[in-house]
């Protein structure tokens, strides 16, 4: 397993896979409609043209098992040392540590960035997330209660946020 920056032409339709399960069958993404390749262009585009990193775990036939990621929290100037991450693994990949290995990794990239902050958006069911952010010293900051509508029911978002040692 190899930890790497992840590039659009060969990352792509794999990351495009990942986040399509992840709409179709999860509270991951509170979207209802399937990307598109095309959409990941763009988002791949923007991640990109700001700095945001995409980082990816391969196995040893450089298939893609997970990716995480961050970008703004706010399009405002005022927010710019706090940033809003994500973290997706392959279904197949669930469950064995995988999600450890990407936190860690994107923690350290945005604390050598100026960030200040790192928020995570999640799901109160997603009681896996939620205790990984926590053994990584995340903080719950707060619900935002009925916050959206999949799957026949109303779900509450819950904050947690980190604070990053302030680069030099």
């Amino acid at each position: 397993m190899q930890l790497i920056r992840c590039q659009f032409e060969q990352h792509g339709p794999q990351i495009l896979a990942i986040f399509n399960h992840a709409i179709l069958h999860t509270l991951s993404l509170y979207e209802y409609q399937p990307r598109t390749l095309h959409d990941i262009k763009l988002w791949f585009d923007f991640k990109v043209k700001a700095g945001f990193p995409v980082l990816g775990l391969v196995d040893d036939t450089y298939q893609l098992l997970g990716f995480a990621s961050y970008g703004s929290f706010r399009p405002q100037a005022a927010f710019v040392h706090t940033v809003e991450h994500s973290i997706y693994l392959h279904p197949d990949q669930q469950g064995k540590g995988l999600g450890n290995i990407l936190l860690q990794a994107i923690i350290e990239e945005a604390s050598r960035h100026p960030c200040h902050s790192m928020v995570a958006g999640i799901d109160s069911s997603n009681a896996a997330s939620i205790a990984l952010h926590q053994k990584f010293g995340f903080q719950y900051t707060g619900t935002i209660h009925q916050a959206a509508y999949k799957f026949e029911r109303w779900l509450d978002l819950e904050f947690y946020q980190l604070m990053l040692p302030v680069p030099d």
